[in-house]
């Protein structure tokens, strides 16, 4: 079945997979809104800053296996805003540091993971600040109401492009595609972001941890074109952050920060700047088992991370696809 390609598109959520289904219907002619309820595109795939200092505190790197996310990212290769990632990445458990049994090109945003989504972001337009709390079908079409503010619509097409838990409530109006994203299941992650005053002098700029509340650690300045300073990252595993995902924020980061020291079986020297960061919606245990839905009736689709693979490439490779079915064939 041929579907002739919606006007006007609102998309719900600015990570990399609204923003790639965003650049794919802008590429088939629609009018095209983004909203985000934070202050900048990006989701996980974000950079922090304070001080002398840089952390890339959510997805710490990407890969690169498609021919279609290859063709998407050359531009973004050629001018510089991605490049590899030659860091020592190890496996870290109790103090031995082993190396992996791999050879896989770490791909980063330069001079942070933020400059990816920006790059995707570019020419579109977004509207920040502005979390939806409902999308209603009539026979106008789709209107989004936002917390604050005036409603917005009539759309011809809606994209929810938001972690599966916070999608559920949005798609009401989809039956099909309530049920189905309903039975996602998503994991969070504590991250710890810390600067040293003196280089830690660990032989590793990123490891998988094991036996440890540790999933990974990171030394950021390691990453292409990053501030000098000695800045790591630090990410629970889910079931720690599962444990304890309601805690008080600073604690968390010193109980991080000690597992840490217990990985490197070394004592660390006091953090010079120390920060915790929640992700509530991280990883996914429980995902859809495709990379989209489209409902051709409803003119309303749902795309994301969560969907079939939990990386940045599935999580572009998703909108994009969205996109191309939507305006294209079935």
């Amino acid at each position: 079945m041929v579907t002739s390609a919606p006007d006007r598109v609102a998309v719900v959520g600015a990570g990399v997979a609204g923003l790639a289904a965003a650049r794919g219907f802008v590429r088939a002619g629609a009018s095209v809104k983004v909203f985000e309820k934070a202050r900048a595109p990006g989701g996980r795939i974000s950079t922090r800053r304070a001080e002398d200092f840089a952390f890339d505190h959510g997805a710490q790197y990407f890969t690169c296996r498609d021919p279609r996310f290859a063709e998407i990212l050359e531009p973004m290769r050629r001018s510089g805003g991605v490049a590899p990632w030659q860091g020592r990445i190890r496996s870290l458990r109790r103090g031995r540091i082993a190396a992996l049994r791999e050879e896989t090109e770490r791909l980063v945003g330069v001079p942070g993971m933020s400059a990816l989504s920006r790059a995707l972001a570019a020419g579109l337009e977004v509207e920040a600040q502005c979390r939806i709390e409902a999308v209603e079908r009539s026979e106008r079409g789709w209107t989004l109401r936002p917390a604050q503010g005036e409603p917005a619509g009539p759309f011809d097409a809606v994209v929810v492009a938001t972690p599966a838990p916070q999608a559920v409530p949005l798609l009401e109006a989809a039956p099909r595609l309530h049920r189905a994203v309903s039975a996602v299941r998503m994991q969070p992650c504590w991250a710890a972001l810390v600067a040293f005053a003196s280089p830690l002098g660990a032989a590793l700029d990123g490891a998988f941890v094991e036996q440890s509340p540790l999933a990974w650690a990171a030394r950021n300045g390691s990453k292409p074109d990053r501030p000098a300073a000695d800045c790591w990252v630090l990410h629970a595993t889910p079931a720690w952050s599962e444990a304890n995902l309601e805690d008080e924020p600073e604690p968390i980061g010193a109980r991080l920060l000690d597992a840490f020291a217990e990985a490197l079986d070394r004592k660390l020297p006091a953090p010079e700047w120390l920060r915790t960061h929640r992700w509530r919606y991280a990883s996914t245990n429980q995902p859809l088992g495709q990379p989209y839905l489209w409902d051709t009736t409803a003119r309303m689709g749902v795309c994301g991370d969560w969907g079939d693979g939990g990386r940045v490439e599935r999580a572009v490779l998703s909108g994009d696809a969205l996109a191309h079915a939507a305006c294209g064939a079935e």
